[in-house]
């Protein structure tokens, strides 16, 4: 396709997940090929519009960001927020890219989200995978939740992604620096 303006792609596949309002409303879930940027893969699946030299997304099949209503295209991978333009990023082999349209009011930036668990375990950030530890008590949950991250129970590294488990309910997730830096989910157990 050499002059047709379609990058060429690499082996394997990636996940494509286009939702409104953090996944809630699901636009379109298919799969694009390894090796193109995040960019392209959209484009070859949706009708794009674009801005600032053509580097970052204002529209998706006419679902448009509105500055005025603090609305707009996020992008992901991996669960990771995506600090770089889309034009710039090439997807791995397994990776799930997520251009979701969600309002910023308050929150402009959401580092890692759980929404696309158990990413980023598996695939992790730009091809290059942590290690996963579960910390939590021995048994069945911890090492069938190890299993599902291809992690270990219970054991330290600084450089890992950690599943804790605590008391009670929900899930979250945090991380201090920069995508591909190592995440901590926290999924609450009830007794």
């Amino acid at each position: 396709l050499a002059g047709c303006g379609e990058e060429a792609a690499g082996e394997g596949s990636a996940q494509l997940w286009i939702t409104r309002d953090r996944g809630s409303e699901v636009v379109l879930s298919t799969t694009v090929p390894a090796g193109i940027s995040a960019l392209e893969a959209l484009r070859r699946k949706a009708d794009v519009e674009t801005r600032y030299g053509g580097r970052f997304v204002q529209a998706i099949d006419g679902i448009e960001g509105d500055i005025g209503k603090q609305r707009d295209w996020f992008y992901f991978v991996n669960g990771y927020w995506a600090d770089l333009s889309a034009a710039d990023y090439e997807l791995h082999d397994g990776d799930v890219l997520w251009w979701d349209h969600r309002s910023w009011k308050g929150e402009m930036r959401r580092p890692v989200v759980v929404g696309a668990f158990p990413e980023p375990f598996l695939h992790g950030w730009d091809g290059e995978k942590r290690p996963a530890v579960v910390l939590g008590p021995a048994g069945e949950v911890s090492e069938g939740l190890a299993d599902l991250v291809g992690g270990v129970v219970n054991h330290t590294g600084e450089a890992a992604n950690k599943l804790v488990l605590v008391p009670g309910s929900g899930f979250r997730a945090r991380l201090e620096g920069s995508p591909g830096d190592p995440v901590v989910f926290e999924l609450g157990l009830k007794d």
